[in-house]
């Protein structure tokens, strides 16, 4: 068994490799086309951020059965290539949580009383302490938004410090709030009353350009901001002009929603918000402790060892270790219950306390503890910071609070194999449906309407008063914003009462068309869902 390492990694990773009698290749710096020109003798392949695994070097490495990265994200892999050749794909979710999260309680000390601008005037040789009074955070309120596993460390320090901590993130139960004695409040809540902002979300459609204009004329004037998470959870045009109006006294950012070229002698990269004395910008530093670079490095070699063994990866971002002739089999189910946790919750957004998952018909037993997991991922990844892959799925789903029941009768009524999805909220329970025919998964009812519509990756999904004239209307405030409707699903359960319409469209919505459906006499709501 042979391991390509293209980029440097802790030793401490190398030597887990090594120590399980796994030859590893140190060659780093390679080109693109040196590593498709050899990856081909390898068993598994560890990078970091610089090399770009696309679907050429996948396709190379044709004795490849693990590609792991060496950090949280995954955004240099091509997934869906490898998913496709059977190739599990891991990263290290939980590596740098630690650093994250005392990166961010830097930040805020350094955004409350000027360290950074401080530290410049004295190495000017300007010692006038008066041009830096700041202020304390005791006593003070900070607001939280997104309640994960950073969110509640970060909460912790905070707490200690004597301030008031409040939290947002629908999708955390209240079991985890009192745990760590964190006051729970909706969005608008947090924005008004707190001194402090910091952010820990993951980065989706509901969270692009989460706090712009709107949000930051409801926050106090002179609040400070903190954003660890990903570039483009604000708005950073709209972050400029608050700044320049006063009311965001101090901020710090160590995401950019476009991030520089982090080589020197490559850099041409200028933000305004550069030019503000109370904007603390870092290069993007979460994950950059000599502990953190440990972790991932010993996460992912354990990983890949546990893979080329014969076991299970648990941090895989794909899928687990199936037979090659048995993933055509399973694929199509496995999509169809991420696509319908998905589809929950982009369409409600709201947490669900439990959810349970019934099979009929001739679903392979041993295959449903997967596709639980598939559907767990599909709803946690909207919902939650941590990396969600399937094989945690359903440990993430226990921490935040939600009873998952498994099921299986061999009943499939007038289809041979169904899934049934059984949402449980703190006011309804809503069910989603779906089979598979023709190797293609379809969604057969939605939340109690009948259809039958695929999966796909940009879908409108309404409810509306049945009346006559709807469907011209959305179509018509779609085409105006160039946007084509592929296909138009349409249900109802009795006439001139709620029905449901879902659209696959060829390209996202913008915001401003989705405000405009919403805004429609005769419709109820409206979902821009991406799969």
């Amino acid at each position: 068994m042979k391991v390509l390492v293209t980029e440097r990694i802790a030793k401490e990773g190398i030597e887990i490799l090594k120590n399980e009698g796994i030859e590893v290749d140190e060659k780093i710096g390679l080109s693109h086309e040196e590593i498709c020109n050899i990856i081909g003798g390898y068993d598994a392949l560890i990078v970091r951020s610089a090399t770009k695994v696309n679907e050429e070097m996948i396709k190379c490495g044709k004795n490849l059965k693990v590609i792991a990265r060496a950090g949280v994200g995954i955004d240099n892999v091509d997934v869906e290539a490898a998913t496709k050749q059977g190739i599990i794909v891991v990263n290290a979710p939980d590596g740098n949580i630690m650093a994250a999260a005392e990166l961010t309680i830097g930040l805020i000390f350094s955004i409350f009383r000027y360290i950074p601008q401080a530290y410049m005037s004295c190495k000017q040789g300007d010692f006038r302490r008066s041009k830096f009074k700041g202020v304390e955070l005791y006593e003070k309120t900070a607001g939280i938004i997104g309640f994960g596993k950073i969110g509640a460390l970060v909460a912790e320090r905070l707490k200690a410090c004597g301030m008031r901590v409040i939290a947002y993130d629908p999708y955390v139960s209240d079991e985890k709030f009192k745990k760590y004695g964190v006051e729970k409040v909706d969005f608008e809540t947090l924005l008004k009353e707190s001194d402090l902002i910091t952010i820990h979300t993951p980065k989706t459609p509901e969270t692009y350009n989460l706090i712009s204009e709107k949000e930051f004329k409801k926050m106090k004037k002179g609040v400070r901001i903190v954003n660890c998470a990903r570039g483009g959870v604000i708005n950073e045009k709209d972050l400029y002009n608050a700044i320049k109006e006063g009311i965001v006294a101090a901020a710090a950012l160590d995401v950019l929603e476009k991030e520089p070229n982090f080589e020197l002698e490559k850099q041409e990269y200028y933000n305004p918000l550069l030019e503000l004395d109370n904007v603390v910008i870092t290069p993007h530093l979460g994950a950059s402790t000599q502990e953190a670079q440990v972790n991932v490095a010993v996460s992912v070699a354990k990983e890949v060892a546990a893979v080329l063994k014969g076991g299970i990866a648990k941090n895989a971002v794909n899928l687990p270790a199936f037979e090659k002739e048995k993933l055509d089999e399973i694929l199509p189910y496995l999509e169809l219950a991420e696509a319908m946790g998905k589809i929950f919750i982009q369409a409600e957004r709201v947490f669900a306390k439990k959810i349970e998952i019934i099979y009929s018909g001739q679903i392979d037993e041993k295959m449903t503890t997967w596709l639980t997991r598939a559907l767990l991922k599909g709803y946690l990844e909207f919902s939650v910071q941590d990396t969600v892959n399937y094989v945690n799925s359903q440990v993430l789903a226990q921490e935040q609070g939600i009873e998952v029941i498994e099921s299986k009768t061999h009943e499939g009524g007038k289809f041979k194999n169904m899934i049934t999805a059984r949402f449980t909220t703190d006011e309804k329970v809503l069910e989603l449906a779906g089979t598979v025919y023709n190797n293609e998964g379809r969604i057969i009812d939605f939340f109690g309407y009948k259809v039958d519509f695929k999966p796909e990756k940009y879908m409108l999904l309404i409810q509306n008063i049945d009346k006559p004239g709807m469907i011209g209307k959305i179509g018509t405030i779609v085409g105006e914003y160039g946007i084509n409707i592929a296909t138009m699903q349409v249900s109802r359960n009795k006439k001139g009462e709620k029905a449901v319409m879902v659209c696959e469209i060829d390209g996202a919505l913008p915001d401003e068309a989705v405000e405009k459906l919403k805004n429609t006499d005769g419709i109820l709501r409206v979902t821009m869902a991406k799969l």
